[in-house]
C-alpha cells in the first residue's frame, strides 16, 4: 500500500476510536463529528487506492460515490455527511450542536462509520 494511502487509513481508524472515546465519555456531538472524520479519510484513501490523484471536498456522498461504494450505503452517506456542519457549528441549525445528540443517535452515526470503515478495509487489502 502507497504511503499516503496508508496514511489517511491509519488516520481514519485513530478517529474512529477517537469517536468511540468521545461516546464513552458522553460527548455525543463529538463522537458524530468524529465518525464523519473517520469515513471521509476512509473514503479518500480507497479514491487514493484506485487512482493517483488527492481528492478535496467532505461530502461523504460524493466520495462514497467516487469510491465506488455499494448503493445501500448511499443513504446512510446520506445521514452522517452533514454531520461535518452539524456537528460544530451553532449557527448551521439554530441549536447549539452538543444540545442535538444523544446517546441513540450517536450510537446509530457510531454504526454507520464501523459498517462503512469495514467495506473500506476490505477495499484497501
Amino acid at each position: 500500500m502507497r504511503r499516503e494511502i496508508e496514511n489517511w487509513w491509519k488516520q481514519a481508524e485513530i478517529d474512529l476510536k477517537t469517536a468511540e472515546n468521545s461516546f464513552k465519555n458522553k460527548d455525543y456531538y463529538a463522537s458524530v463529528f468524529w465518525c464523519q472524520q473517520s469515513v471521509e479519510k476512509g473514503l479518500k484513501a480507497v479514491i487514493l487506492s484506485k487512482s493517483k490523484e488527492k481528492i478535496m471536498g467532505h461530502s461523504l456522498i460524493y466520495l462514497g460515490k467516487t469510491a465506488g461504494i455499494p448503493k445501500d450505503y448511499i443513504s446512510k452517506l446520506k445521514k452522517l455527511s452533514p454531520q461535518y456542519f452539524l456537528s460544530r457549528y451553532p449557527d448551521a441549525s439554530e441549536d447549539i450542536p452538543y444540545e442535538l445528540y444523544d446517546e441513540d443517535i450517536s450510537n446509530l452515526f457510531l454504526e454507520i462509520a464501523k459498517e462503512v470503515l469495514s467495506w473500506i478495509k476490505n477495499q484497501l487489502k
